[in-house]
């Protein structure tokens, strides 16, 4: 009985594919895993095999084994739950393997079955997007986040009993795509504030023009900190790929906000 699952590992600023397998064998009674993986992903073990125990879904006593492919890349963080109780229950059976072909699945599991949100949906997304597949499985508390592809179906779930609904064709209704934003944030600062500072005001001019790095020095209350802030209100409006790579970043860092994602 083997099955494989689709999720994503985060590299610096990028997802990068994993293919998360299951196999269920014969022998002694043991849970492995293996692929380079930390910590925090091994005690996925003792998550997903509670959370399935508590939805009705006894493990059997045979040897599990879970490999997250590539080996060669190290797995951090609990966003792998999912996807390794998704490889299980396919390899026992339970949702059909059709199901995760074209599904990237990202959540961290809570014991009572609830899914918790994880950070770096946004690239997972995106990657779907490059991958060419059709489903982007997300805890509901990303959703926003996910929702800005527009070109990959979001599936929010909120528990372990949605995702195994969704599986078996009954689940949620994939999240439509994220509207354009209808008001632009208005800033509080002006660069017109500062008053005098004319060789800062052409440095601050010069680096946002060309691109360049700045660095101010100077005592305390010399405006370094008010320039600073200011220098945003001259550079022009972020495109939409400028958007996505910053908010990219945010999101993997999880200060990406629910209600503004992009």
């Amino acid at each position: 009985m083997f099955c494989k699952a689709h999720s994503a590992a985060i590299s610096g600023i990028d997802a990068v594919p994993v293919t998360v397998e299951a196999d269920v064998s014969d022998g002694m009674p043991q849970f492995t895993m293996v692929g380079f993986v930390s910590s925090q992903v091994r005690e996925a073990q003792e998550r997903v095999r509670t959370a399935l125990r508590n939805l009705g879904y006894r493990l059997p006593p045979q040897r599990i084994i879970i490999n997250l492919a590539p080996g060669d890349l190290r797995k951090d963080g609990t966003r792998f739950d999912l996807p390794i109780a998704a490889s299980i229950l396919c390899a026992l059976g339970k949702i059909p393997e059709e199901m995760l072909r074209q599904t990237m699945i990202v959540g961290e599991l809570h014991l009572d079955g609830s899914i918790g949100p994880v950070t770096g949906v946004l690239p997972t997304a995106l990657l779907a997007q490059e991958l060419g597949m059709s489903t982007c499985v997300v805890p509901a508390m990303n959703e926003a986040e996910g929702r800005v592809v527009d070109t990959v179906r979001i599936v929010p779930v909120h528990t372990l009993r949605e995702f195994i609904d969704f599986c078996e064709g009954n689940g949620p209704e994939a999240a439509p795509a994220l509207p354009e934003p209808e008001e632009e944030t208005v800033s509080t600062v002006d660069f017109a504030d500062i008053h005098g500072q004319e060789s800062v005001k052409r440095a601050a001019l010069i680096a946002a023009s060309g691109f360049h790095n700045l660095l101010l020095s100077g005592p305390p209350g010399s405006g370094k900190s008010m320039a600073a802030q200011r220098i945003p209100t001259i550079l022009p409006d972020l495109t939409r790929e400028e958007s996505l790579e910053i908010s990219r970043i945010y999101s993997i860092v999880g200060l990406l906000s629910g209600k503004h994602p992009l």
